[in-house]
């Protein structure tokens, strides 16, 4: 299965040439490391960046220059700074193209749940509740089941939600999957993963048809 990279490497193949992204916190801020050199890409944070680049290099750090997630970043040439309403302005307005994000559940219509776990205190709900509401495209990035081995694909989420309906594809450490009318239909394996482990980790449904590719990172 993979790892945390390999996550974010398989959803780097997702952005296309001349895409606004927004990166959620966590694994997607992975994504702008993997991106392919050949294609131009504006990756957007929502505190108030246009143009970040890739995480800085040990001793290369700026403390001013972070992203929504307050990890330190680096900005390409001609990247530029605002304040976080013109920022959620392009977010409310539908100027990004792709917004990646993390879950902690997704459903089998595309609910997602990525904001708050009752009991445990958050700062608040950030940019996701915007975004989700805004996006036509979004992929989200996850571990396919929590630490208890339970699956966080499910038919129903759980917990609070962010936004419903609204999850296009999911990235996992075992699979990418495609949101559906009728569930998560199985697109590609993890390498070495088998479709009849990816089944046992869904709770949701999942639609098989026909040979189900390996990923290539």
């Amino acid at each position: 299965m993979l790892d945390k990279t390999g996550i974010a490497k398989r959803i780097a193949k997702e952005v296309k040439n001349g895409y606004y992204v927004n990166l959620g916190i966590g694994i997607p801020t992975l994504v702008a490391n993997f991106v392919r050199q050949d294609i131009e890409v504006e990756f957007q944070s929502e505190n108030g960046i246009l143009g970040m680049g890739p995480f800085p290099l040990d001793g290369e750090e700026d403390a001013d220059l972070i992203n929504a997630g307050k990890q330190t970043i680096t900005a390409l040439n001609g990247a530029s700074y605002f304040d976080s309403a013109t920022s959620f302005s392009m977010i409310r307005g539908k100027h990004v193209d792709l917004t990646i994000l993390g879950a902690m559940e997704v459903s089998e219509n595309g609910d997602i749940a990525n904001w708050k776990i009752p009991g445990y205190m958050v700062k608040g709900m950030g940019g996701a509740m915007d975004l989700v509401a805004s996006a036509e495209n979004i992929i989200v990035a996850m571990m396919h089941t929590n630490k208890k081995g339970e699956s966080k694909l499910l038919k129903r989420c759980s917990l609070p939600l962010t936004g419903v309906d609204c999850v296009k594809k999911v990235v996992t450490n075992l699979a990418v999957l495609e949101v559906t009318k009728d569930g998560f239909k199985l697109l590609e394996r993890a390498p070495g993963i088998s479709v009849e482990t990816i089944q046992q980790a869904t709770e949701g449904h999942l639609i098989i048809e026909g040979p189900v590719p390996e990923m290539e990172l």
